[in-house]
């Protein structure tokens, strides 16, 4: 008889680990707290707009084509390759610089800027490019049995890019380039790791390197909630229950097993195996009442940004914008440092905004575009009050429509607003931080809490805040190590 795993939470974790298992011959059932699967790869349809609700592109596509292939299922994705990557937009430069693949017609975007800027864009991403292959099969793409083996595995890395665990992005940026304009937009993947290059480590210069050389970014074809339709329509072939609006709260133990988990209705779940995909930290402590992640120690972790969104459905095209696009100011170093730990909303926000309908036509109605925006905020625990979210909503629209030479507000067909109060309620993100915990030195690999419980021995994790990080393709490798702990330690039991 086939063991069964229930799974909590529906996010791509959940999803990617789902289909794993399913292809070895397990019985999965999902509870999920939100009505329909994603987390926070969701969508939002209104209007006769449809808005990826969260991440909006991704990179490192391969892992998409592992994750189908190895659960013997063609690829049922068809993607859209970015280039140019996106647009940035300095505040008081009117026409913006296209970030190009091709790095030769990068260094034309700078000409006058930033002196032999090919070179200097070679080196720094052949270095940075040495640092993702040296370490993705070390580091990444592996599990850990504990510090000990972490921290062995971790010596196999070249010394040579021990430095860089040291410093910060922005100090290796800073000792290569001579433009703020460089400087600010290569560090702009920092904030994709929910934090700032004054704190992210230099290692993480790799993120340019996916972008730029090893293969870019992607979008999907009928916008980013098709990852979800498609996965959760091979799971219904394959008899995967989901149950919605359902909230885990309690767990019921023998000893060193779980033998059910409680939702808030009072019903109990039960299975062989557990995996959760809710946050691997705030799940041991809220549900498992662990006292190492308690409140108070929570809040001593370092947590991601909180994502402040808006959806806006506009009519008209907007021929300037491109499919990704930032809008940023010219005090970053000041924006930077003090906006994660601020209570008070910006006056002049820096935010990103996303027009699929530039790819995605259908999602917009006919001469109309589609606009999410997000402005990365401070969390819960330093800007509790959003009672202001549609005031600073007012303030980014109008900001907007001034850099871009258009009245957003006039042409508004459709508006939602979702502040750190609403991610946190609906998706149960700790604080309403946006990625789960941040990608400090003190929180990667064995020190980031990890992918099999500390104390049941049929209790998993996978997802952002447990090995081996956040973002799209890493949480599907995440699943991919979470499958390999269950079948090592349960397969034949």
């Amino acid at each position: 008889m086939a063991k069964k795993v229930l799974i909590i939470g529906s996010g791509l974790g959940s999803l990617a680990t789902a289909l794993r298992l399913t292809s070895k011959g397990y019985e999965v059932e999902i509870v999920e707290k939100f009505h329909r699967p994603g987390g926070r790869l969701n969508i939002i349809e209104k209007d006769g707009f449809s808005f990826d609700m969260g991440p909006s592109f991704f990179s490192m596509s391969y892992e998409f084509t592992e994750l189908f292939k190895s659960c013997g299922v063609q690829n049922p994705l068809k993607l859209n390759e970015l280039n140019p990557l996106y647009a940035v937009y300095f505040e008081g430069r009117e026409k913006p610089f296209m970030i190009h693949k091709d790095l030769a017609k990068l260094a034309q975007e700078f000409a006058g800027i930033e002196p032999d800027m090919e070179r200097k864009t070679r080196a720094y991403l052949e270095a940075a490019g040495k640092i993702f292959h040296d370490t993705e099969d070390i580091v990444i793409k592996r599990n850990f049995n504990g510090t000990a083996d972490y921290l062995m595995q971790l010596s196999r890395v070249p010394w040579k890019h021990a430095p860089k665990m040291f410093r910060s992005m922005w100090k290796e940026l800073d000792g290569r380039f001579d433009s703020q304009e460089v400087k600010v937009i290569f560090s702009l993947v920092a904030f994709f790791l929910g934090s700032t290059p004054f704190q992210t480590p230099a290692v993480y210069s790799l993120l340019n390197y996916t972008e730029l050389i090893h293969d870019g970014y992607w979008n999907v074809q009928g916008g980013m909630y098709q990852i979800v339709t498609k996965i959760k329509e091979i799971l219904d072939t394959r008899g995967v229950k989901f149950h919605f609006n359902t909230e885990i709260v309690k767990v019921h133990q023998s000893g060193s097993r779980v033998t059910g988990f409680e939702d808030a209705n009072g019903k109990i779940w039960t299975a062989d195996i557990y995996v959760s995909n809710s946050d691997a930290a705030s799940f041991r402590g809220k549900v498992l009442n662990r006292k190492k992640y308690d409140t108070p120690k929570l809040d001593e972790m370092d947590w991601t940004l909180s994502p402040f969104t808006i959806y806006l459905g506009v009519k008209g095209r907007l021929e300037n914008l491109k499919h990704h696009n930032y809008f940023l100011g010219n005090n970053f170093e000041d924006y930077a440092s003090t906006i994660f730990k601020t209570s008070v909303s910006p006056k002049k926000p820096y935010y990103y905004v996303n027009v699929s309908s530039r790819s995605n036509p259908e999602s917009a109605p006919d001469g109309c575009e589609n606009l999410f925006i997000l402005c990365p905020m401070p969390d819960l625990r330093y800007k509790p009050d959003w009672s202001d979210s549609e005031d600073l909503a007012d303030n980014i629209i109008a900001d907007l429509s001034n850099r871009i030479g258009y009245d957003l507000k006039a042409n508004t067909l459709t508006r939602t607003v979702m502040d750190p109060v609403h991610w946190q309620n609906n998706f149960n993100l700790y604080r309403g931080s946006g990625l789960g915990l941040a990608h400090g030195l003190n929180q990667i690999g064995a020190f980031r809490p990890s992918n099999k419980d500390e104390e049941f021995s049929n209790l998993y994790y996978v997802g952002a805040s447990t090995v081996p990080g956040t973002g799209l393709p890493i949480v599907v490798i995440g699943s991919r190590l979470v499958t390999e702990r269950i079948e090592k330690e349960h397969a034949g039991v």
